[in-house]
């Protein structure tokens, strides 16, 4: 127990106490302060606490976003408290006024369930009265006044309480309750118990408070000195302008506006487009330069001055030249080239483009973009690319509103300037790839750029004026056709780029990609040779590409290995690397697709097809088994919705014809079928597998053996008539990579068997047919007879 005497009242203190946690807030003695109560433990404290001597301890919370804090959530050091008055509110809070009395410090908590009791050591105040004390609540008091008097938030009325006190307790407790720090440095304060220490505390904390308001201080007289002083300008500019007005001067602002006036007229604009330049000028100049809207006008300005006008380059359009300069960029693509030939003899002839627009659609890698480059070096032209790939915003292209911060125009415009004149070639990249969202559908913007009725007045947002996109040659490539909008579409000339073949890939890696590499790599003609089985091998063993991309990462990595060894030999040799078939898989590893092997395990139920994918053609191995069941037909090798309806339709045709077939007819209710096509991992759809199903399963039902070395494409209908497919350079391609002998193509595919490449018919036989009655002539003959 602690006898203290407070207002010459003795108070005891026993050592038991009911306990108060505090949020947000520090008491110290001496101190009065009003609490508001509100959480229930708290409440029944105070009632506790009012049953007896009405004396409390106050303890602050470690962390204040607790709601229920538990006995590790508190703070052990604290003050005893006495409650001087207590009110009930309406709205079930209390509100209590409390005087702190001395510190204490937690020794244990009793076991109390619905609030807070603890045994509490007292900590009584101990005056002391030296030099060094005095000294330091000098420095104290006097730091704690500048403190007060730098502080807006602190009323200086504070100051008035401070001359009254001549202890050093009450000194540190009183600064402590009025600093505007957080609550954990005024624990930190409260806690130590040596006055020297807690002086010196007191000191450092008031010494770094008083610097950072000093800084604050200075940087508040910093900003408003540049306020008023731009204030000021800005009046005694306006006070200039009304005086030179009077007076007939000229305004100096005009000077640099009169230089953007000259470029107006020089731009030579449309008349429309000048006199919007010139009113958007007249709003400038009676505008205040400080004007956040000044800024948005002269960028406004400078882009019509920036965006050609009438600047054009003369078109060279010697068609021979073009067609050398296309055969220079590009090896094959004979169809595409014929068409952009075409393109440029009608530009020659009629002085203006007006006709649809070129939309090249291929795979990647086979010279879309590079197609669209070489265009504009025959023409003459600049080159200007824009990407769509992944733009779903309509302002991308028609741009934003100058309302908008950091508006700018959209692409379109955007690339004009770059181009600096009114007749680039213009390539819209990935057409195909652009997607909508709540900010608009960029292929509906595209629509106006895209049609020559309408790209005359084509109005981006951020211009508010028409721009003559009619002397653009528009270019755009893709890379699936179904992925544009058929609007888009219907605007466009559609030119197919097909995958490069085997025998166009080993041309373009001689002519075209090794003497670039080379060339890029510092290495002789005569310091490397690549054999063709070399370069055969890499395009089939490690790429796997309609384009030739990775053939020329492949081949740039060889050369990159050459030009390491040369470098490292401390000088040029006389000494030529030849590149075979071994040195490929020495410089590149284990071949990356391995070819598989066709008709290693063969007998009845096997069938050779051919399939075209992005890549090339690929031979379909198609296997058959029969067993005894009840009729079923099942179907693996992960085969489309469109393939498995071929395999029924083939199964239909055999059942209707069972009688020439020599096929019992309880034969179905007592046999399943299951058709496989490997590489079970790898999906696969279309119908032109249809016959070579067909042909597998007469094969099974007989136990007949088709020939090996007869590889068959078309779709087979419910009466056996053979219809045309697709891909047939590349299925033709891959027949004779395997080695096949015969390959059967439906009739009416005859057009595109006269437009094969002489290359692709060497050591192939292809046999048209027109029914399954002739396919199944061919696939069982002991003996292929060529046609005739």
């Amino acid at each position: 127990m602690l006898k203290i005497y407070r207002d010459q009242e003795e108070i005891e203190i026993m050592d038991r106490l009911t306990i108060l946690p505090l949020k947000e807030v520090v008491l110290f003695p001496y101190m009065v302060f009003p609490l508001l109560v509100g959480r229930e433990p708290s409440l029944r404290a105070i009632q506790e606490a009012m049953m007896h001597n009405k004396l409390i301890f106050l303890a602050a919370q470690k962390d204040q976003m607790i709601e229920e804090p538990d006995k590790d959530d508190l703070y052990r050091y604290g003050v005893v408290a006495k409650i001087l008055q207590v009110l009930k509110l309406p709205n079930g809070l209390m509100k209590v006024l409390v005087e702190g009395l001395v510190r204490g410090r937690i020794q244990r908590f009793l076991p109390y369930t619905d609030h807070f009791e603890a045994r509490v050591d007292l900590i009584e105040d101990n005056e002391e009265n030296n030099v060094q004390i005095q000294a330091l609540m000098r420095k104290a008091s006097q730091l704690f006044r500048e403190y007060v008097n730098l502080n807006p938030a602190i009323a200086d009325e504070i100051l008035l309480s401070l001359e009254g006190i001549h202890s050093h307790y009450r000194l540190v407790y009183y600064i402590g309750a009025h600093l505007k720090r957080e609550v954990a440095l005024k624990q930190q304060i409260l806690e130590i118990e040596d006055p020297v220490e807690q002086l010196m505390f007191v000191i450092q904390v008031l010494e770094s408070e008083k610097q950072i308001l000093e800084i604050e201080q200075q940087i508040d007289e910093k900003v408003r000195d540049r306020i008023q002083r731009s204030q000021r300008n800005f009046y005694l500019q306006e006070q200039m302008r009304v005086i030179q007005e009077e007076l007939g001067e000229q305004n100096p602002m005009d000077g640099d506006l009169g230089k953007l006036r000259d470029k107006i007229r020089k731009a030579r604009m449309p008349k429309a487009v000048e006199e919007k330049a010139l009113e958007e000028l007249d709003k400038l100049r009676n505008m205040p330069p400080i004007s956040p809207e000044a800024t948005v006008i002269r960028n406004y300005l400078d882009w019509l001055i920036a965006v050609p006008w009438y600047q054009k380059t003369r078109d060279t359009l010697d068609i021979q030249k073009a067609k050398k300069i296309l055969d220079e960029d590009h090896y094959g693509l004979e169809k595409p080239k014929e068409r952009i030939l075409e393109h440029l003899a009608v530009l020659k002839l009629v002085k203006k483009i007006k006709g649809p627009i070129l939309c090249l659609v291929g795979p990647p890698g086979v010279g879309k973009t590079s197609l669209g480059r070489s265009i504009a070096r025959a023409m003459g032209r600049q080159f200007v690319r824009v990407s769509l790939g992944g733009v779903r915003d309509e302002a991308e292209i028609r741009g934003h509103r100058r309302t908008y911060i950091g508006a700018m125009p959209g692409r379109i415009v955007q690339n004009m300037k770059r181009a600096k004149t009114i007749n680039p070639v213009f390539l819209l990249d990935e057409v195909d790839k652009m997607s909508m969202d709540f900010r608009g559908d960029p292929a509906a913007a595209l629509l106006e750029v895209l049609d020559p009725e309408q790209n005359k007045a084509f109005n981006d947002h951020y211009l508010e004026v028409d721009y003559d996109l009619s002397n653009v040659l528009f270019i755009t490539t893709a890379n699936v056709r179904a992925n544009i909008p058929e609007p888009l579409q219907d605007r466009m000339e559609i030119i197919e780029l097909p995958g490069y073949l085997e025998h166009e890939k080993l041309q373009i890696a001689l002519g075209y990609l090794l003497p670039k590499l080379m060339k890029e790599y510092g290495l002789d003609p005569d310091e490397i040779v690549f054999t063709r089985p070399a370069i055969l091998k890499i395009i089939r063993e490690y790429t796997r590409e309609a384009g030739v991309r990775n053939l020329e990462r492949e081949l740039a990595s060889i050369c990159r290995k050459i030009a390491k060894a040369i470098a490292m030999s401390n000088g040029r040799t006389n000494r030529t690397f030849r590149i075979g078939v071994e040195q490929v898989v020495k410089y590149l590893g284990v071949p990356r697709y391995q070819s598989r092997q066709i008709g290693t395990v063969w007998g009845p139920g096997r069938a050779i097809g051919l399939a075209w994918t992005q890549y090339g053609g690929e031979l379909l191995e198609i296997e058959v088994n029969v067993v005894d069941g009840k009729g079923n037909l099942t179907l693996t090798g992960k085969l489309g919705e469109v393939m498995q309806e071929s395999a029924k339709a083939a199964l239909s045709y055999i059942r209707s014809k069972a009688d020439a077939l020599n096929i019992p007819k309880k034969y179905w209710d007592e046999k399943d079928i299951h058709i496989h096509i490997p590489e079970g991992a790898i999906p696969k759809d279309g119908p032109s597998a249809g016959i070579t199903m067909a042909v597998a399963l007469i094969s099974a039902i007989n136990q007949q053996t088709a020939r090996k070395d007869v590889a068959m494409t078309g779709e087979i209908t419910l009466s056996g008539k053979v219809l045309p497919i697709g891909g047939l350079n590349e299925k033709v391609l891959a027949a004779q990579r395997f080695g096949i002998k015969h390959v059967i193509v439906p009739a009416e595919n005859g057009k595109d068997i006269k437009e094969l490449p002489a290359p692709l018919r060497k050591g192939v036989v292809l046999h048209t047919v027109s029914h399954m009655d002739e396919v199944l002539d061919i696939a069982f003959a002991d003996e292929v007879i060529e046609p005739s």
